[in-house]
């Protein structure tokens, strides 16, 4: 009766500082609901038209909606409410940034191979939720950022040929800026937080029928896992509007007519770049599958240098999405930096298209060098800085060599290959760990 508990506390985690980056995620996301609850209690979801005459001074006698109203009552009029308020922004943040890394983790580790590739959907299925919480979030105030973001969504909804029109007309209940609020707030309240508990129960099962992925190390292969009993790990475990915005300023202003209507492509082009890039990230594992034809179960991970292809595509994709970001901030940085706005925004467009694959070349050159590196301190040990002189009156310096735990972290990628007992077909090398 009392099995199912016993194996669990009789299981053992790995003991890896970059593990906990789901397990941040998930309590940023505990805090975010007990923070939400409580700003739920004051925050009025009205589109109504009031007049302000709160405690604020700059804003009485200025007409609002009820709801900015109830944002500014919760903020100067409530105790704590500024404080609950930050809190929960924060915790936002954190729980993408934490998603965001962890997804990182798991690609440039490989932690995606089978039979983790429905765990990877998982976690992009939660960054993607948590993205769309974000956006109905901002928007619940009413004010002026929030009224931004509505308006750059309903012009990339209104660019969308066929149905774009007839979407904004439903989300925003007739012209913007429309009675948005009432769709959002049940989204933002009740909706998407579901969503992201059931991609969390998901997460958690799929990692209890799994056993851990682990790193390489003495004693580590694909049948075991070596590290910490689950209380120990329990214990210390307890312990993208800018991504759209960038690619809104830097597309060309193209567009044409068709059957009398215009399309422009200054909307639709960047929208479906996004779309296209955010698409590719979540199907990647079984791209990867199916070019490398590896079919195998893995538990051991990987060093991000022992698949240099791999990581050159990963820091590619960085820098596309880090291009697109940087790019929304174009118009602050032209006044802080006193420059034009059009040459940087031509500057952007040009790391845009050069950035990706020159970063893909860089990092694969410096993924081969560090395995040079790694090989040549297996083979010779740590250089010491002592000097000796030969016999024949030569000069060499003494190395110390490395203990097994090291050595089995800078071979792995060979040390793999041969548990896995097949090195696979001749494509695998497309994505290979050497001279892909």
């Amino acid at each position: 009766m009392h099995r199912p508990w016993s194996n669990l506390r009789a299981r053992v985690f790995p003991d890896h500082w970059s593990l906990l980056f789901g397990q941040i995620a998930f309590y940023s996301f505990v805090v975010i609901v007990l923070s939400g609850v409580i700003l739920t209690v004051y925050y009025e979801p009205s589109v109504d038209h009031v007049v302000y005459d709160g405690p604020y001074a700059p804003l009485r006698g200025v007409p609002m909606s009820r709801a900015l109203e109830s944002t500014l009552a919760i903020t100067f009029e409530v105790r704590g409410g500024l404080l609950m308020r930050q809190i929960h922004h924060w915790a936002t943040l954190i729980m993408t940034a934490a998603i965001t890394l962890h997804l990182l983790r798991l690609f440039f580790t490989a932690g995606f191979r089978r039979p983790r590739r429905v765990n990877w959907l998982v976690v992009f299925g939660v960054l993607t939720v948590t993205l769309a919480a974000a956006l109905t979030g901002t928007s619940l105030p009413d004010d002026m950022a929030s009224g931004t973001s509505l308006a750059v969504l309903d012009g990339v909804l209104q660019a969308t040929p066929v149905v774009g029109p007839a979407l904004s007309a439903v989300l925003f209940g007739g012209q913007f800026p429309g009675d948005v609020l009432s769709w959002f707030y049940p989204l933002h309240v009740v909706v998407l937080p579901a969503v992201l508990v059931v991609l969390f129960v998901v997460g958690a099962v799929l990692a209890l029928r799994h056993r851990p992925a682990q790193f390489t190390g003495p004693g580590r292969t694909e049948d075991n896992v070596v590290g910490r009993p689950a209380r120990v790990a329990a214990v210390k475990s307890v312990g993208l509007l800018c991504f759209v915005d960038g690619a809104l300023r830097l597309a060309p202003g193209w567009e044409f007519v068709v059957q009398g209507k215009t399309i422009t492509l200054a909307v639709l082009l960047p929208v479906t770049v996004c779309t296209l890039f955010l698409a590719l990230v979540a199907v990647y594992p079984f791209i990867e599958e199916r070019l490398t034809g590896d079919r195998n179960h893995h538990h051991l991970l990987q060093r991000p240098r022992n698949n240099p292809t791999r990581t050159g595509i990963g820091v590619a994709g960085i820098t596309f999405y880090g291009v697109l970001w940087a790019a929304a901030g174009a118009d602050t940085m032209a006044v802080l930096f006193h420059l034009s706005v059009n040459s940087l925004l031509q500057l952007f467009q040009v790391l845009l298209i050069l950035g990706p694959p020159a970063a893909l070349v860089i990092t694969r050159r410096i993924c081969l060098g560090l395995q040079e590196h790694d090989a040549r301190i297996a083979e010779l040990g740590v250089e010491t800085g002592i000097v000796v002189r030969r016999p024949d009156g030569g000069y060499v310096e003494q190395h110390r060599p490395v203990d097994e735990y090291r050595r089995q972290q800078l071979v792995g990628a060979s040390t793999e290959n041969r548990a896995a007992g097949d090195p696979g077909p001749p494509r695998r090398r497309l994505l290979g760990r050497t001279s892909a």
